[in-house]
């Protein structure tokens, strides 16, 4: 298992530093490695062709310049993925080759323009790579297995991918540098039953819904000590809704902390919460900074230091975020 403790709470650049960079590009794990990330995080999502690729989701026309690609248009079709129906081009209908002609945009360009000027200039990355550059610098991996059942029952099952990639570059080395996480609950359960490799799984939580392949369950289920024990049988840690741990009241502003971290503790789960940023639109209303009557006063950056600052005072084991400079600097 890695070992973090000489450093405190793990930083998890999530997307890479997609705070400065378009997310899920070479450059943006880059920048996180080079602001002292421990890990980098690329979400998984396959091609037709089964290989693994770095995307946040498998629908790519706000992620990359799909929609102004001629040769593409006829791709543009509807689908209904986890219950959530949405028109776009996607990731299984393209192979690897096709894919690597795109190039990747900044997917909240209201809120970072300053990252567009970056468009344009990064292919989608493969798991391969990602792992390949995480193993060069030295740091981990904590990758997401996206929409594992909707793959599976489309002919795509990413888990046996995602074991032979692993197993073709570092194998266990390499595992013992890596999270693997899902909002679902099969995944998880099957890499351990599928190879021989020891994974430190991470079971994903939010603040409602369920695991999309665990219908009868949700995730305040999950949440109950009982819920905590059951997920300690084959995770290592929780990934949960920052909001699990500091609830908003109505008005925007902090609440009183809940006890889920010591609750995830005293069944040996570490608690690493998401996804932190800098901008004033995902902080708390008390740490918003800035003239609220600006029209950019949303993009403004807050205090998202002292957010960081008390939640590592709650004991969490890590933080997801998308400026991972701010988290390595609050953290010390």
């Amino acid at each position: 298992m890695t070992d973090n403790s000489r450093r405190g709470p793990i930083v998890i650049a999530h997307r890479g530093a997609s705070g400065e960079r378009p997310e899920h590009t070479l450059a943006a794990y880059r920048l996180a490695i080079a602001q002292g990330a421990d890990f980098i995080e690329p979400d998984l999502v396959m091609t037709k062709d089964g290989v693994l690729v770095c995307r946040h989701e498998n629908e790519i026309s706000g992620t990359t310049d799909v929609s102004a690609r001629a040769e593409f248009a006829d791709r543009r079709s509807e689908k209904t993925v986890d219950g959530v129906t949405a028109t776009g081009w996607w990731v299984e209908d393209f192979t690897l080759a096709e894919l690597k002609t795109l190039r990747c945009k900044e997917r909240l360009p209201q809120l970072r323009p300053a990252n567009a000027r970056y468009d344009g200039q990064d292919q989608i990355p493969t798991f391969a790579e990602a792992l390949a550059l995480a193993l060069e610098a030295g740091v981990g991996l904590y990758p997401e297995l996206k929409h594992p059942t909707f793959l599976r029952e489309i002919g795509l099952d990413p888990v046996p991918a995602f074991i032979g990639a692993v197993q073709a570059d570092g194998g266990q080395r390499a595992a013992d540098a890596m999270f693997v996480q899902c909002f679902e609950t099969g995944a998880l359960r099957q890499l351990a039953q599928m190879s021989s490799i020891r994974w430190q799984c991470v079971q994903l939580v939010s603040a409602s819904a369920g695991p999309w392949d665990r219908r009868d369950l949700t995730y305040a289920d999950m949440l109950s000590d009982a819920g905590l024990g059951a997920i300690a049988e084959y995770a290592r840690g929780l990934g949960a809704e920052k909001s699990l741990i500091i609830p908003r009241g109505g008005d925007g502003r902090s609440l009183a902390p809940t006890e889920l971290v010591a609750r995830a503790h005293a069944t040996n789960l570490v608690v690493h919460p998401w996804t932190f940023r800098a901008e004033n639109y995902f902080l708390p209303a008390e740490l918003r900074r800035g003239d609220a009557g600006a029209p950019d006063f949303m993009r403004q950056h807050g205090d998202v230091d002292a957010e960081l600052r008390a939640f590592y005072a709650l004991g969490v084991d890590g933080v997801f975020s998308d400026f991972p400079a701010a988290a390595v600097a609050a953290r010390t």
